[in-house]
């Protein structure tokens, strides 16, 4: 008896909805052209975003005499994991676009376009809907350009409903402008530019002290959240500072008043804010100088994790550090806080006992 030949297979029995791809990419290009200004030439649909750098754009026009370009790439990590158990997917494409542009802000670079990068096992219209509204409200705020992405499909990589999130920024800095930390001298102040909580990192430890230790839900509201439930808290978006920094480094045209820019990711204060600053300094942070999230103290408490570990892990409140001169110490917090992000005065800058040692943040 004869067999018949079976029929032959197509890219969309083997998971990948072609048809599908492009009605996606069709919405994300009319949600990303909201972001655009008079740089970015023809807009979406072609093989590579394009952005002009001459000319007529306002933006370089006798504004850069010799400009440097920086660019950044980050994810937003396990944070994602929280976003599936809600099935709520507005805002971690906000956290995608903050992770790049905060990095590249402390730099003293003005961000100029943004491109992402979505994985998913099989492309759901929603769901990819409402990734690239958080992509381009975090465009909104940082004030660039999303100018293009890729929304790939990889049925085999992810299981239903999971997804991964990448992100990549380019901006601008006149060179004579960088900000690298090569002039914080002892005596300088530390400022402290509050966050919104977690940000995007340290959620693996989160997650294992409240949901998997403490066996809470996400739909919990302990009395220290305020009445927010704990999926509400930890899926707060994280903050872009891009708008506050532009405000203060505007007021110091002259002036380098502003010596030195940490963005506060992982690792903490004891890991980030050393990294801009000179050999031979010691920042001295004095703890309770700023307000402190509640949730920190929930997640100390429900994983019985030790302080230390907790400055190691997460951001606990300072989203953002600031080296300046005393002097200029209280107007820059003025500043800040005019932006709509408060601030504090939260450590100084003092000599190392050995000049030629690394710098190092000691907490008091």
């Amino acid at each position: 008896m004869t067999k018949k030949p079976e029929k032959g297979l197509t890219y969309k029995e083997a998971g990948v909805d072609i048809r599908m791809g492009d009605q996606v990419a069709g919405a994300i290009g009319k949600l990303a052209q909201s972001t655009y200004g008079p740089e970015v030439i023809g807009g979406v649909g072609g093989f590579a975003g394009l952005f002009e750098l001459g000319g007529e754009v306002k933006l370089f026009r006798g504004q850069y005499k010799d400009p440097v370009l920086v660019a950044c790439t980050d994810g937003v990590g396990t944070k994602l994991k929280l976003a599936f158990l809600m099935n709520k997917h507005d805002t971690v494409g906000i956290d995608l676009v903050a992770m790049s542009v905060n990095d590249l802000i402390v730099q003293g670079a003005e961000p100029l376009f943004f491109l992402d990068y979505i994985g998913m096992g099989k492309k759901d219209p929603a769901v990819c809907e409402a990734l690239v509204k958080g992509v381009v409200e975090g465009c909104h705020q940082a004030r660039c350009a999303l100018l293009g992405g890729e929304t790939a499909s990889l049925p085999d990589m992810y299981a239903p409903g999971e997804y991964d999130l990448a992100g990549f920024c380019v901006g601008v800095v006149e060179r004579t402008k960088l900000i690298e930390g090569t002039k914080v001298t002892p005596g300088d102040v530390v400022i402290g530019v509050h966050s919104s909580g977690l940000h995007s990192n340290g959620y693996s430890l989160a997650r294992k002290a409240l949901l998997e230790r403490a066996g809470m839900k996400l739909s919990d509201t302990p009395a220290e959240l305020g009445g927010k439930t704990l999926g509400e808290v930890l899926l707060t978006p994280t903050l872009i500072y891009v708008d506050p920094v532009r405000q203060v480094l505007s007021r110091y045209t002259v002036k380098e008043i502003v010596k030195a820019l940490a963005n506060i990711t992982g690792s903490g204060l004891p890991g980030n804010l050393p990294r801009t600053l000179p050999a031979g300094v010691v920042a001295r942070v004095k703890k309770g100088s700023w307000p402190v999230p509640p949730i920190y103290g929930l997640i100390q408490r429900a994983g019985d994790v030790a302080e230390s570990e907790m400055f190691d892990t997460f951001n606990m409140g300072v989203g953002l550090t600031l080296v300046c001169p005393e002097f200029n110490a209280k107007a820059i917090v003025g500043t800040l806080e005019q932006s709509g992000f408060p601030a504090s005065l939260i450590g100084t800058i003092e000599a190392a006992r050995d000049p030629g040692a690394e710098a190092e943040v000691v907490l008091d």
